[in-house]
């Protein structure tokens, strides 16, 4: 699914602009961060994590005919934390994206990730 290798390879190399690219105008956006969610909020918070960590790695992926699951490890200077991520893609674009994230680890590993 290539909008989907793109969209690892851009936001995991803080390519935001090309990141942005594959959102559809209209892309739904969720998270389980205690802070409300819209796709420029998430597109910053995925640049401080791409500007703060040691290394993304993605350790499992599950590709669908409308999308994919993926499993990131977010290595920090003192510990690895998790995130999860739904991807919606519809016409080659993003049109979904739902993040769960290992919050106790979020806070601990990276203190400040989506404070305002």
């Amino acid at each position: 699914m290539d909008v989907v290798d793109f969209w690892i390879r851009s936001w995991t190399s803080d390519d935001l602009p090309g990141a942005r690219k594959l959102l559809a105008p209209d892309v739904e956006a969720e998270w389980n961060l205690d802070a409300p969610v819209d796709d420029e909020e998430m597109l910053q918070v995925l640049h401080r994590i791409a500007a703060f960590a040691d290394g993304v790695s993605v350790v499992a992926r599950t590709d669908a005919v409308d999308g994919s699951a993926l499993i990131y490890d977010l290595a920090a200077p003192f510990g690895t934390a998790r995130l999860v991520e739904f991807l919606g893609v519809e016409d080659r674009r993003i049109n979904e994206v739902r993040h769960v994230y290992d919050v106790t680890a979020i806070d601990r590993f990276f203190p400040g990730l989506y404070a305002n």
